[in-house]
């Protein structure tokens, strides 16, 4: 008999959203009484709904449910199979059940059904963040013979676990292999491999890598002059962080505040304060302050101490309107302060 009796069966809109309550609040015998309801009837589940569903019980660990789920959708409407396999594969990947959800995918690969990019790319970051090193490269090697093309965020799931290891050789040799001549995903193949020499102050292979790049038909985004600039700045390579500003210029490329952050810290640190006005004088302070860098460039980086100050600044100071040149003087006193403090005692 239905869960309610003899009364008519409501739509099957109102049944999917009190069932995804009930789930939501982990009221899951109410929410199982439902899908059955649901499943036995002559209602045509939908992905959304199951999507839901399965990423509820998946949260609480319920994972034999996430599979009874798949199951009865696979059982019911062949057309769902291939979006409820995809479904059932981010929601163990999504909880680091790597083994589950390399079962899902051999079960939907022997039953025929075509594993789209989408999935490909989201199982191939999953084994990036959960698994080592060495499983997320047999899982490439793999990726590569299904002849899927590897899209943004695989390439960034893998390079930030490579990067988290500080292995950059081995970062380089997947850029390579994904190949730097790809333009779909922009500059972001280079900006990884300048980033990669970078992190280990490899000045000669990172200018080589640059000119490459520019000679291959790229130009140079926001992100590649930081990744050199960061470089320059923690070497004091003075010449060489003019020579990349006035090229930032001529490219018609903004700086943003780790742009500044590189200036200021490289003067400050060398006790160059006075000169600072030098290099500060060809930018436009009166701008107000933005962070555009890809974020990946931080975990090899980390934040520059005038990144950072700014930063508590700004989030303190939300709703005013701040420029370079303000907090480039509040930081200004706030190290000779500092420095005050230190000689009194």
């Amino acid at each position: 008999m239905s869960m309610l009796g003899s009364k008519e069966i409501p739509c099957y809109a109102t049944l999917s959203t009190l069932m995804l309550r009930f789930a939501d609040k982990k009221l899951f015998s109410q929410a199982r009484a439902i899908w059955d309801e649901i499943i036995n009837s002559s209602f045509v589940p939908n992905i959304k709904v199951v999507s839901h569903l399965m990423d509820a019980y998946g949260k609480m660990g319920h994972f034999d449910e996430v599979v009874r789920i798949l199951h009865e959708v696979i059982s019911r409407d062949f057309s769902l199979c291939s979006e409820a396999y995809s479904s059932a594969i981010s929601c163990f990947g999504k909880s680091g059940q790597l083994q589950m959800m390399e079962s899902t995918l051999m079960d939907m690969v022997s039953s025929g059904l075509p594993v789209d990019s989408a999935t490909g790319n989201a199982f191939l970051r999953y084994y990036s963040v959960f698994g080592s090193l060495t499983e997320m490269e047999v899982a490439y090697g793999r990726f590569k013979k299904s002849r899927i093309l590897i899209e943004e965020e695989g390439i960034r799931a893998m390079a930030s676990a490579y990067i988290k290891k500080r292995k950059f050789y081995k970062l380089g040799e997947f850029l390579r292999d994904v190949g730097l001549g790809r333009r779909n995903v922009g500059n972001l193949l280079w900006n990884f491999l300048l980033l990669s020499y970078a992190a280990n102050f490899k000045m000669k292979s990172l200018q080589k890598e640059f000119l490459n790049m520019v000679e291959a038909g790229f130009s140079p985004d926001l992100t590649t002059f930081n990744i050199r600039a960061l470089a320059f700045s923690r070497m004091s390579l003075f010449w060489d962080l003019h020579v990349s500003l006035e090229h930032m210029k001529h490219e018609k490329v903004t700086p943003d505040l780790v742009t500044y952050g590189c200036i200021v810290d490289a003067y400050l640190d060398r006790k160059l304060g006075r000169n600072l006005n030098f290099a500060l004088n060809k930018m436009s302070t009166d701008d107000s302050p933005h962070v555009s860098t890809d974020p990946l460039v931080f975990e090899v980086f980390g934040k520059g101490d005038f990144h950072s100050s700014s930063e508590a600044l700004l989030e303190y100071k939300a709703r005013r309107k701040s420029t370079y040149k303000e907090l480039i003087i509040i930081y200004l006193k706030k190290k000779y302060r500092c420095n005050q403090i230190f000689w009194n005692y």
